[in-house]
């Protein structure tokens, strides 16, 4: 009867650790090099966090088009997170250079 409840008690003890590991957040990270968002389609779940890193060698901004979000200016090595609460198709640019484009579409 003891070992019974012992490994019942292991089984909620798990099935509890599991749960909250499932419901952390999700975060995932875009690389700025060479005057591109790596990877520039991104899809991620509601409640993730994006993090955009900029390992280039000169400076960048991360700036939505809808206007949800914009970073300060990144120098090297600086970060910049954003996490999306709600779905949507949200496109983005650097506006240093307008060029730089890249999408997050959060399901």
């Amino acid at each position: 009867m003891r070992t019974i409840i012992c490994i019942g008690l292991v089984i909620v003890a798990c099935c509890g650790i599991v749960a909250a590991a499932q419901s952390r957040p999700a975060s995932t990270e875009v690389k700025i090099d060479n005057f591109s968002f790596t990877p520039p389609d991104l899809k991620v779940p509601i409640g993730t966090t994006v993090i955009w890193a900029n390992h280039d060698d000169i400076p960048h901004t991360v700036v939505s088009t809808d206007k949800v979000f914009k970073s300060k200016v990144l120098d090297s090595d600086e970060k910049y997170s954003f996490t999306f609460a709600t779905a949507g198709t949200f496109t983005y640019f650097c506006s240093i250079h307008p060029k730089m484009t890249g999408k997050v579409i959060v399901q």
